[in-house]
């Protein structure tokens, strides 16, 4: 088992910077995902960490060892990949036994090893079969074995389940769960998918543009974004973004305009707003955190229309247009009677609200939050 260090790392592709002078500590025997859109760098972060592309500048160390001018299997890794990568002319035994066998290892090391790994995938009886007689199922766990045989410091997955039907990605995610907490080797998967990385990840790195935008806990990522970008990627329905301008009420308190309605601040981010009075800033909340009220006074109520119910099943999402012309999405309970054209009032979860800079979509109250949770 190894931990896995970035520092500075980049690649260039001519005039294109896939990845731009990332940092990253992933630690010996974490689960550490890579997530983010299409073109934000995490494939190639992977294929550096692999040997597959050499780094334009920056340092990988596997270990104590710096690997930047070390061949891919010299790194003592294993990767899995998108499309499986199965020799479709080799059985199942073959194909678990083929890398072991380019490293020399003695007859019957490869033979207890591959015999385990079959036992632990549960692939006993196709070790004689050939790729084309497998599943999609079925040849992704061959992938997983062959990668397990070889016994490495760190495992390297690019988007290994994206090949699968909905219901066996979820059925392999746990499975790939369980097989980290059997194996304890050090992990770093890529994946577009948050659904993913929220359920996989002990560690999770949120990319766009070549650079890491956070990295955390899944939870603390989610709950607590330090910008727009990693507030609107996490979650589904994604963040709301409600902007107004700040200023002070009547009372002394700060809250923010939204038109016919007005957005109280609580008083403990008072403080850290208050010399933007007279700007806009950007109100954040998630759609489970937006409830319907049945009271129309109180303050923080904001009155609008329904324009569009969609059931999901264990919840219902509503999108809301308020006064002001910017609309909301709810997730309220599946039972909760709403229909196209009802008028509602809805409420935010005070202890839920994030604030951020319209300009560098960066949180205004990042490290107050992040505080606030660890001393709770």
């Amino acid at each position: 088992m190894a931990n896995v260090h970035l520092n500075e790392l980049v690649k260039e592709f001519d005039d294109v910077t896939a990845v731009d002078g990332i940092s990253l500590e992933i630690p010996d025997e974490s689960f550490t995902v890579f997530v983010g859109p299409s073109g934000c760098g995490k494939t190639t972060t992977l294929r550096l960490i692999a040997g597959l592309e050499r780094a334009t500048d920056g340092e990988i160390r596997i270990g104590e060892e710096v690997v930047n001018d070390s061949r891919a299997y010299e790194r003592d890794i294993a990767m899995v990949f998108q499309n499986y990568a199965l020799y479709p002319h080799k059985t199942v035994r073959d194909n678990m036994r083929f890398g072991l066998e380019q490293h020399d290892t003695p007859e019957e090391v490869i033979e207890e090893r591959v015999g385990e790994t079959a036992e632990l995938l549960q692939i006993e009886e196709l070790l004689d079969r050939r790729p084309a007689e497998l599943s999609g199922g079925q040849q992704q766990r061959v992938a997983l074995g062959r990668a397990i045989v070889r016994d490495p410091s760190v495992f390297l997955m690019d988007e290994p389940l994206s090949n699968l039907d909905a219901k066996l990605r979820v059925q392999m995610r746990a499975e790939l769960n369980k097989l980290h907490e059997q194996l304890s080797t050090t992990t770093v998967y890529v994946t577009h998918d948050q659904v993913e990385a929220m359920t996989l990840a002990d560690q999770i790195a949120v990319m766009d543009d070549g650079q890491i935008q956070q990295v955390g806990a899944p939870t603390h990522v989610y709950r607590n974004p330090r910008n727009m970008f990693v507030a609107g990627f996490l979650g589904s329905p994604s963040m709301n973004f409600i902007e107004g301008e700040l200023e002070a009420a009547n009372t002394g308190k700060l809250r923010l305009d939204l038109g016919m309605h007005a957005h109280n601040i609580p008083d403990e981010y008072a403080d850290r707003l208050n010399d933007r009075l007279g700007e806009r800033i950007i109100l954040g909340i998630r759609p489970e955190d937006v409830s319907l009220s049945q009271d129309g006074v109180a303050a923080n109520v904001h009155p609008g229309t329904v324009l569009v119910v969609e059931p999901q099943g264990e919840k219902t999402v509503l999108e809301v247009e308020l006064e002001t012309g910017q609309t909301v999405k709810a997730a309220v309970a599946p039972d909760m009677s709403v229909e196209t054209g009802d008028e509602v009032n809805l409420r935010f979860d005070r202890d839920s609200l994030h604030y951020f800079d319209p300009e560098s979509g960066e949180s205004l109250i990042y490290d107050l939050k992040t505080k606030a949770k660890v001393t709770s």
